[in-house]
């Protein structure tokens, strides 16, 4: 991750959607993973813990990477990790309910407010293509979601779409926003507001506890705990695995357009369902794989169109 000052980048979309790929990879399996920490402890201390894990990490790196954590523009930076936290707040607590490739579909409306918010706040010109590819990759993306989630029947399925809104706008603040930071401050800044939830959560729960169920069901609505040495492993999985995914995210969204790296991001969905087969023996229906050769034809598009 480079500290250099990137308020002249030009657009350069195909190596963002490289950054991309690799980001969809790290994190479809480590997300798949999540399940194991939340059949033990909560939501949570799950973020609190990942967020001092990472920042020690960020901390350890600082002078053998030269990495600059001071940010240029405070105010700017507070926002935007303020935004993108609640979306993930949001995304974290649906993977305890539904497998990962699901959450993320309904996380991934996320392009359609992108444009909306592109266009209408900031007056950028979106042209055929991208309209094209984004609704070619929301059919796809509801085809995986499944009638579970257009009947409204699952609340874990219907949230991510929130999530998606808050995703939206804290990616297009990335470059709009936030161009002359370094990715590790943004990295910094979007894990010390999840950790400053986590820890906000475990005091709440703390003083009111609620019944939390066993296992999985109960990440929610659990309260701090004395976790174990597996939780600690696959806490410290997510966030190194996180500091390199969404660092990648980061500087695809200050290499490029927003409006064209959201539709990249598709292909967290078919990198999540390989995982998840790879490692669970999950399958996908179908009419779920024609809607991720939706999601593939709608990144192709707009990687071919780099310049359109």
């Amino acid at each position: 991750m480079t500290t250099a000052n990137i308020t002249a980048t030009p657009d350069r979309t195909l190596l963002a959607g490289g950054m991309v790929l690799v980001y969809a990879m790290v994190i479809g399996f480590t997300d798949n993973y999540v399940r194991v920490i939340a059949a033990e402890a909560g939501l949570w201390q799950f973020h609190a813990t990942r967020a001092v894990m990472a920042w020690a990490i960020l901390l350890a790196l600082m002078a053998p990477l030269r990495f600059r954590l001071r940010p240029v523009n405070l105010k700017a930076v507070v926002a935007r990790s303020a935004i993108h936290g609640g979306a993930m707040l949001i995304y974290f607590g649906a993977l305890a309910f539904l497998p990962v490739a699901l959450v993320a579909a309904g996380l991934f409306t996320a392009p359609i407010f992108v444009l909306l918010i592109s266009r209408f706040a900031y007056g950028h010109h979106i042209g055929p293509v991208r309209i094209l590819a984004v609704a070619i990759g929301f059919a796809g993306v509801v085809m995986v979601l499944g009638r579970e989630a257009l009947d409204g029947t699952s609340l874990a399925a219907v949230l991510p779409v929130l999530a998606g809104a808050l995703y939206a706008l804290g990616n297009i603040a990335t470059r709009e926003w936030c161009a002359d930071e370094t990715a590790e401050t943004l990295l910094g800044g979007f894990f010390f507001a999840l950790g400053l939830l986590g820890l906000v959560g475990m005091a709440v729960l703390t003083v009111w506890p609620l019944e939390a169920p066993a296992g999985t069901a109960g990440f929610v609505m659990r309260g701090p705990i004395w976790p174990s040495t597996t939780f600690y492993f696959w806490t410290l999985i997510q966030a190194a695995g996180s500091l390199i995914g969404v660092g990648m995210m980061i500087k695809a969204y200050q290499l490029a357009d927003a409006s064209r790296v959201s539709v990249f991001e598709y292909v967290i969905l078919p990198a999540s369902a390989l995982w998840s087969w790879l490692i669970w023996g999950e399958t996908l229906s179908l009419l779920a794989g024609a809607g991720m050769v939706l999601i593939a034809a709608a990144g192709s598009m707009i990687a071919l169109r780099a310049r359109g």
